[in-house]
């Protein structure tokens, strides 16, 4: 599997993986269980979820404000996280017994009230089952609903009563400023219900996700983020999820002071699609591009080169032009597309995250050089396949 970062420090995912195609019901499973036993159904809820009251008066005295908001928050918050636990399914090469390992682990908020819990898609990965323990200590099978790799998130669902069920209040990262102050309540190393603070480092950083395809605007934080973390929300001072924390970079596999978080704003146009479709859809051009090698050995340093353009598809509809041979066997080049409405496209990769916010439909403006002169080309996107 990739790494989420490519650096010359080794890159952490905070949690390890899930989902091998086994179809896993939706059930309350016995908290008491540890790992590699087999959780047994109860129907039975021991300790429901109240609605978070927090009572300035059983603080103890002599605390500065900043302590009694910390805890507000953290009261008031961490209702809403839970904790995942993940395992593989094996059968005994002797007995054709099926064993059950323990896989990893990570962390999750809370959707809605329907069940849906998100969490990064790299914590629940190749795994074969998981179980998503409520803070109540309410633990319940989860069903896989929806996976985006490329933006690292995965929607689960567990059979919850609703008053088990508090979801987070979300927030923005539209306005988000370097300084402010963070929270991030996770369960690193299997430490469950775990509060970190810090501040936003840096805004606007890039990570790379599972299937190769680059996370922009990435939130850079100092607040302490341990393998287990992943999956978990890093707040602002108000309690909102304002990022899914999801990698630290580090030398020795802990915490280093480096964290970094999806921004939620992407999160809040990931999550209905993996609800609603079980994927990330994007609506399609219809363009296939040459890769990074054959633009060096062009010398083209910028923009992305079609190579072919897919029959029926807005690409062709459009005029947009692939690469091909004159008469004489000689390459004549496609489009080089430079620009999407205002977006500079540098890369492939420029062009599918400038598409990916759009909708079929849409009408865009693509940019683009042929045969050495610049045309702007309108587009009408096809809905996607």
């Amino acid at each position: 599997m990739k790494s989420i970062i490519r650096t010359t420090f080794a890159v952490l995912l905070l949690g390890l993986g899930f989902f091998a195609g086994v179809a896993w019901k939706n059930s309350k499973v016995d908290s008491t269980a540890t790992d590699g036993s087999t959780l047994q159904d109860t129907d039975q809820v021991d300790n429901p979820a109240q609605a978070p009251v927090f009572d300035p008066g059983q603080l103890p005295g002599g605390l500065m404000e900043e302590e009694r908001s910390t805890i507000q928050l953290f009261e008031n918050s961490s209702t809403s996280v839970a904790f995942i636990n993940t395992t593989n399914l094996r059968r005994d090469y002797f007995n054709r017994n099926v064993m059950e390992t323990p896989r990893g682990s990570g962390s999750a908020f809370v959707w809605d009230t329907d069940g849906h819990v998100v969490t990064n898609y790299h914590v629940i990965q190749g795994a074969d089952r998981a179980t998503v323990t409520l803070a109540n200590g309410s633990v319940y099978e989860a069903i896989l609903v929806g996976e985006a790799p490329e933006k690292d998130l995965a929607v689960l669902k567990i059979d919850a009563p609703v008053e088990e069920l508090q979801p987070i209040p979300v927030g923005t990262s539209s306005n988000l400023r370097v300084g402010q102050s963070v929270y991030a309540i996770g369960n690193p190393f299997g430490l469950d219900q775990t509060l970190t603070t810090g501040i936003i480092s840096a805004l606007g950083r890039e990570i790379e996700s599972v299937s190769g395809i680059p996370i922009r605007d990435v939130i850079q934080t100092d607040a302490a983020i341990n393998p287990g973390n992943s999956g978990g929300p890093l707040l602002n001072s108000s309690g909102d999820l304002i990022g899914v924390n999801t990698a630290i970079i580090s030398p020795s596999g802990a915490y280093a002071g480096i964290g970094f978080s999806i921004p939620v704003d992407e999160v809040k146009w990931v999550v209905p699609d993996l609800i609603q479709h079980g994927r990330l859809l994007r609506p399609r051009l219809g363009v296939e591009m040459a890769t990074q090698q054959i633009l060096q050995r062009l010398g083209i340093r910028q923009g992305a080169l079609v190579i072919d353009v897919v029959p029926n598809s807005a690409a062709e509809a459009a005029g947009i032009r692939p690469t091909s041979r004159y008469s004489n066997g000689s390459i004549r080049l496609g489009d080089l597309i430079l620009k999407l409405d205002e977006f500079e496209i540098t890369s492939n990769t420029d062009l599918i995250l400038a598409i990916e916010h759009h909708k079929a439909g849409d009408i865009i403006e693509l940019l683009v050089e042929r045969e050495g002169e610049q045309i702007v080309i309108p587009v009408t996107l096809d809905e996607p396949r």
